[in-house]
């Protein structure tokens, strides 16, 4: 794992419990969900790109489409490996194995500290916001879906312009 041997200054901790998701990671690290960095793989225009979003928040794809490119799809397992060198759910938020550019969430910045996947899905570190820009190289920017335009769990948008749902 990159982070251990890096000289980052950074302490990892591992759970055999398991951090796969925000609920998790946060439960065993004892901290709020909305200070657990969940690490997205994505494809922005072509290319892989990372998104850095708070636990308690879902991503808005238009807004991620908005900083680094249309379309957005999410990247399927082979990408998010390919270009991270990770698998999803143990993506760290820096020492990719690919320039992979990162955006993240305005609202990690109002925490003292975040924590964030180190490799695997049971290992974590805690780190100060800004010192996760620094690191990841982060474009910082409002990446959270609103409340109301979220879609009820099995409707999802036929365009992102139009509004409209599909069952």
């Amino acid at each position: 794992m990159w982070l251990a041997s890096a000289n980052t200054g950074l302490v990892v901790k591992e759970f055999p419990e398991g951090t796969r998701t925000a609920v998790d990671a946060a439960r065993a690290v004892g901290c709020e969900v909305g200070q657990i960095v969940k690490s997205l793989v994505f494809v922005a225009a072509g290319m892989p790109v990372v998104a850095l979003v708070s636990g308690a928040n879902r991503l808005d794809e238009s807004r991620l489409a908005g900083v680094a490119g249309e379309p957005v799809l999410k990247a399927d397992a082979e990408t998010a490996r390919g270009a991270t060198g990770y698998s999803i759910g143990g993506v760290p938020p820096f020492g990719h194995a690919t320039e992979v550019p990162v955006f993240m969430d305005r609202d990690l910045l109002g925490y003292e500290v975040v924590w964030a996947a180190a490799g695997r899905p049971d290992s974590v570190f805690e780190i100060a916001p800004d010192r996760l820009r620094e690191l990841s190289g982060a474009t910082v920017a409002d990446l959270k879906a609103d409340p109301g335009t979220i879609p009820p769990p099995g409707l999802r948008p036929t365009s992102p312009a139009s509004g409209e749902v599909k069952t």
